[in-house]
Parts: structure tokens; sequence; C-alpha cells
């Protein structure tokens, strides 16, 4: 079982991070500075040391020379890329930025154990851990080397595009809408790739103010304009040797786009404000939403570098193209959300994965996410429902074949058997209104809805619009 070490002064964030870990397999021991961690603990002898950027007395980087080797993941809540820069230059093997998504510290700690453990194994065996070193065999199995969720048609053919293009070092430009997972792409090839021992840097550039865009990717000299009180390397630089992963780069102003071009062209970078230019091996990855050659074509984006970028072109597929992907990714989700709050009781009710089939998703894997997120703190009982999840489904949006509603036979015996036949040939409306008038004397508005497999919400609309009065309590008693 590897061990890991928390260096943390945050209790809170220290002990969440604990109990993540732990319960994920992970022997963990934690310490409030870099001098408790030096008075408690051996340092080398740990598999992975997590600490904070800054701390009490000594920063954290001060326990990669400490380590003697051990890998160190630095965590900063700062918002500056140039801290994690920083610490990836002093020999930090990542970085991850608070707060952090639990899923992206359970990837970034197996990634880096797991080649900490391909290393020892290249040298000499180690024992007991020859079993995870199947991670980078070439195995079938999307959610192992790959680690993306889904096996329909589209996305089996993703997978083979990235086998191949990963082992080169060829510019990848992935396409997709966004919320689809095009960073998860991008981890994909570089974890497979040569480079996977070395940094992958990721930014992204809708996120970093035009002004400062060039000074974080390609870097400064002092003195280069106002505050620049020393100089710093750029984000390109960090990657040297290792990826460099720019997300929505349809949003790189135009004068950066001209000097990643010689990035990709000379294969060197220039400070800002210097007259030396250095060279740099980095792979390009770029990712958006955008139509970048529509951009081109009216200015806004430089042909010349979407044709560097475009020598291989991926594309995701948005959520709804990918069939009964949705609902795996959906009880993915639920499973981790659950072991968040350390339920294990909650599933989805037969009217939310219908509804999750066919709700469209205009926000892709992202907003699926959110979605069940919300259910799951919200939900009260062991079931979430389609209503908790906040999706409406017109029943004029499915087909008839997949109509999800029970047919009144199995609601009320008798009245179901003598409406059988006329009911076969209802349209989906005309079925509605016959099904609700038929049994909203013996069910609540949860259970008709539930049926129909619509929300409440959706139920009252489609009430309104055709004409149907809700049947008022207490009637059929008093009749």
């Amino acid at each position: 079982m590897p061990h890991i070490l928390i260096v943390e002064d945050e209790t809170i964030i220290r002990s969440a991070l604990r109990r993540l870990l732990e319960r994920n397999q992970y022997q963990v021991s934690e310490a409030g500075s870099v001098q408790e961690a030096q008075e408690r603990f051996t340092i080398p002898s740990f598999d992975l040391i997590v600490s904070d950027l800054r701390l009490p007395g000594a920063p954290g980087t001060e326990l990669i020379k400490l380590a003697q080797g051990t890998p160190v993941l630095i965590m900063t809540s700062y918002a500056s890329l140039r801290s994690a820069v920083d610490s990836m230059k002093m020999g930090a093997v990542d970085y991850i930025a608070k707060p952090f998504d639990h899923d992206e510290m359970l990837q970034a700690a197996a990634r880096i154990l797991r080649d900490r453990q391909t290393a020892q194994a290249g040298g000499e065996a180690v024992p007991g851990k020859a079993a995870n070193g199947a991670a980078k065999s070439g195995t079938d199995n999307s959610n192992g080397e790959i680690g993306i969720i889904g096996s329909c048609p589209p996305m089996q053919d993703l997978y083979g595009k990235i086998r191949k293009v990963a082992p080169t070092d060829s510019n990848v430009l992935i396409q997709g809408e966004s919320g689809t997972g095009k960073e998860l792409v991008a981890r994909a090839l570089h974890n497979l790739s040569r480079r996977a021992k070395a940094p992958m840097i990721s930014v992204n550039c809708a996120a970093i103010p035009e002004s400062l865009i060039e000074s974080e990717l390609f870097g400064h000299e002092k003195g280069a304009f106002t505050g620049a009180s020393a100089g710093r390397a750029g984000l390109v630089e960090a990657a040297d040797g290792g990826t460099l992963f720019l997300d929505e780069i349809g949003e790189l102003p135009l004068e950066a786009q001209a000097r990643l071009l010689r990035v990709l062209q000379e294969g060197e970078i220039r400070r800002v404000g210097s007259v030396q230019s250095q060279k740099v091996d980095v792979r390009l990855i770029a990712a958006t939403h955008r139509d970048l050659k529509s951009l081109a074509k009216i200015g806004q984006f430089r042909e010349d570098l979407y044709y560097r970028l475009h020598v291989i072109a991926l594309k995701l597929p948005a959520l709804r193209e990918r069939g009964a992907d949705v609902n795996e990714i959906a009880n993915a989700f639920l499973a981790r959300q659950s072991a968040r709050i350390n339920r294990t009781d909650l599933k989805f009710a037969a009217d939310a994965e219908q509804a999750i089939r066919h709700y469209s998703w205009p926000g892709n894997v992202r907003e699926l996410e959110n979605a069940v997120e919300r259910a799951v703190i919200l939900c009260e009982s062991p079931e979430i429902s389609a209503e908790l999840l906040g999706i409406d489904i017109e029943l004029s949006d499915l087909e008839d074949d997949e109509f999800i509603g029970l047919p009144p036979q199995q609601g009320n015996g008798n009245a179901s058997n003598n409406n059988h036949e006329p009911t076969e040939d209802l349209s989906l409306e005309d079925y509605f209104q016959h099904f609700v008038l038929e049994h909203q004397d013996h069910m609540t508005e949860t259970e008709l809805a539930r049926k129909l497999g619509v929300s409440r919400k959706c139920l009252w609309e489609r009430r309104q619009r055709l004409g149907i009065p809700r049947r008022k309590t207490g009637v059929a008693s008093e009749s």
C-alpha cells in the first residue's frame, strides 16, 4: 500500500485530503509544516509527498530537496500560475490548484505513483509493485490507460486515434463543445507519450487577462514592464521536455499567436523584454470549441498557426451523441458524489435514468456532473428523481418505442383491461391525457409524474396546455 505524506497547515483541508486518500487504499501520514514533517518522519521513506506551497516557516518546495528523490506534488490556492512554474522548475513533479477536484487529486496521485513504480522497476525489481505496472500496457481498456468513461462507437474510434497519436511528437488539435472533456484527452495523450515523466502544463487561454498572456506563456525579464521586479520563466519554458496544453486557444491574442508560431517553427522562445532566444522542446496540444478555420478566414486567428496546429485533429462527440454512455457516466458521478458524503444507498429512479438518457445536455459532461452533485446533496430518499436532477423531458421529445410511461393496464387492473385496445394507437398527447384522467383518482401527482417519466413541473405544464384540470382532493370520496 503506497504511503503518502500530507503537509498542510489548514486542518480542515488536511483532514479532508487524508480521508479522501485513505478511502482509496492509501496509507497516509500528515504534518502541519516542513519542520513538523522533519521532526516526526523520515521524509525520503514515503512514496509521495503532497504539500501546500505556502506553509508557516519554510515553503512546501523545501520538501523537494529533503525528499531525496521522492516525488513532491505541490498544492497552491494562489491564482498565479507563476508559483506553479517556480515549483516545477525547483523539481516538483506536478502541481494542483486549490480548491481541487477530488478526482483530479486521485488521478494525479495515481499517475505519479505509477510513474515512480515504473522507474524503479526499470532499474531493479520492486517487490509487490509489479501488478500496477500493467497500467502502462497496451490493453484495450478505455478506463485504464486512457482514463475516459464510455464505450460508444465514436469514443472507441477516438481511443484508437489517441493510442496511435500519443507516442508521436505531432501537434494535436482537440475539437469539441464546452464541457465534453477535452483536457481528459490531452492528459491521455501526455500519459501515453514518451514525455509522460515530464510535466504537462495546462493553460486556459480564456482565463488569463490579455495584458498578461504573453508574460505568462513566454516569461519576462526584469523591468520588461511596470511591476516586473524580477525575471520570470514562462509556462512554455516550464513545459520544456513535456507537454503544453492550451485550452480555448481560439481566445489567444494575435500577438501571442505569433510568438507561439515561433515556438512551433523554430523550437525556441524569447522572454518579454529580452533579445536572447532559448531553445525549448515542447509538444503542443491545443483545444477549442470554436471553428478556427472560419476564424482564420476573417482574420481573428492566424492561418499559418492553424495549419501548424491542425497536424492531427481529434473530435470529441457531444454527450447527446454518445448513447448509453451518458448513463454510465452519470452512475460514475453518482458513485463519486455518494462517497464524498458517505452515502451508499443512493440510486437513480427509473424516471431519472430515462431523463438522463434523453435530455440533450447542452453543457455536456460538466452539466451532467453538476446536476448529479446537486441531486446527491439535496436528495432525502434513496432514489434520485428526474425532478431532483432539474431535468424536464417533454413526452413529444421521445420516440414511441422509447416512451417510458407505464401503460394503463399496469395501473388499475379493470380499467386498463377495458381500455387496452383503444390506447394502442393513441398519440403521445392523447396517451398522456387518457392516462392522467384515468389514474388521477388513485395516484398522487408525484406517482403520476413518475409513471409518465416526467417531472411534476412538466406534468403541471402539460396539464395547463391540454386543459386537464387537477382533480380536487376529496372529490372521489364525496361522490
